[in-house]
């Protein structure tokens, strides 16, 4: 599934594999309460999913935390700034607004 989240005024999406993180992603779209701070690895490199960023998340690295460090919070515009120079971003405001199937 690939999720679109939300943050502040930013969009960024994300391959999500997982069945779990699926659950969870479909949780928080409903308005359930679940893990809400999407995290993972930031790979530079092709970004079929992630459209409009030079980047996207290793979607074998993502998670949902109810609380993550600082360094890596921020909109995805820091990450493609390099203003977040941590490997991992996880945005504290992010919130799903969009699951759709990825194309085989």
């Amino acid at each position: 599934m690939i999720v679109t989240f939300k943050v502040i005024n930013e969009h960024y999406r994300v391959l999500v594999t997982s069945p779990e993180n699926i659950e969870i992603a479909e949780a928080l779209l409903a308005g359930e309460p679940a893990p809400s701070i999407p995290t993972g690895v930031v790979i530079r490199d092709e970004t079929s999913v992630n459209k409009g960023w030079s980047w996207h998340i290793d979607p074998a690295s993502l998670e949902f935390a109810d609380v993550t460090t600082e360094v890596c919070d921020g909109k995805p515009s820091y990450v493609e700034d390099d203003i977040i120079t941590s490997q991992y971003f996880c945005p504290w405001s992010a919130q799903v607004v969009g699951i759709r199937t990825a194309n085989p």
